[in-house]
């Protein structure tokens, strides 16, 4: 197997639908579905667990150092595609009221924006973190499946469950709470929200597996890449280290 610095076609593929994912699921947030009595759900749960997917993918195959690159284009990407939406609901509409579809979709409340992109920092590196150590304890130890499905599982219940234990209290209850000092949503109604997201995002990673096990397969094959992170820095701001 080789290794190299460069960016492949693959990487590069998989960087940008990462990101697309990410911004997709910030939109999709803002919007709550009911699932099945009062079990509830945020539609950005349509596409955010694919990025974790993503990023699994893309840790199994070149390595923690290229996924925390991608993290951080997915993390500008967001901020960039916000701080436009921002601007955009500022600029006044050709007539008084007709922006205000518009700005209920790209209006990101600060406590939002502040909480989505710090549990997505979190989130993403302890779920390639997770990745990325496991692959190492399970060298040489064969039944890729098998070690590989432990891998992807455990690191998205770990990635996922940082992300909801950091994005939802900070910003449906403690933001909300410092500024007008009432929450947003109750514990209890916020607790259901986390363990309903965490569990159904896991529950998706299980679903996808075989398939995510195909794609990681095949990609080391066409890009004759397996990296194992040896001897590296797992600090996320080293980011020219690709």
């Amino acid at each position: 197997m080789k290794t190299n610095k460069q960016v492949s076609v693959f990487f590069m593929l998989a960087g940008i639908l990462f990101c697309i994912c990410l911004v997709a699921a910030n939109l999709l947030e803002t919007k709550v579905f009911r699932v099945w009595g009062n079990i509830s759900l945020t539609c950005g749960f349509i596409v955010f667990p694919i990025s974790y997917i993503l990023n699994d993918v893309i840790a199994e195959v070149w390595g923690y150092r290229k996924a925390r690159l991608i993290i951080w284009v997915g993390f500008a990407m967001n901020f960039f595609v916000m701080a436009l939406g921002g601007i955009a609901c500022i600029l006044p509409p050709i007539e008084a009221g007709a922006d205000e579809a518009f700005k209920q979709v790209f209006t990101f409340a600060p406590q939002i924006v502040v909480a989505s992109l710090i549990a997505f920092i979190v989130g993403s590196f302890l779920n390639a973190l997770v990745m990325s150590k496991m692959k190492m304890a399970d060298r040489n130890k064969g039944h890729f499946d098998y070690h590989f499905s432990m891998r992807a599982i455990l690191s998205t219940l770990a990635g996922e469950s940082a992300d909801s234990l950091i994005f939802f209290p900070l910003a449906f209850y403690l933001f909300p709470l410092i500024v007008s000092g009432q929450p947003v949503l109750t514990f209890d109604i916020m607790l259901g929200l986390m363990v309903t997201q965490v569990v159904a995002k896991t529950a998706y990673e299980i679903i996808v597996l075989p398939l995510t096990i195909r794609v990681v397969k095949f990609v080391k094959r066409v890009e004759d890449t397996d990296v194992y992170d040896e001897h590296i820095s797992y600090s996320a701001f080293k980011i020219s280290e690709i």
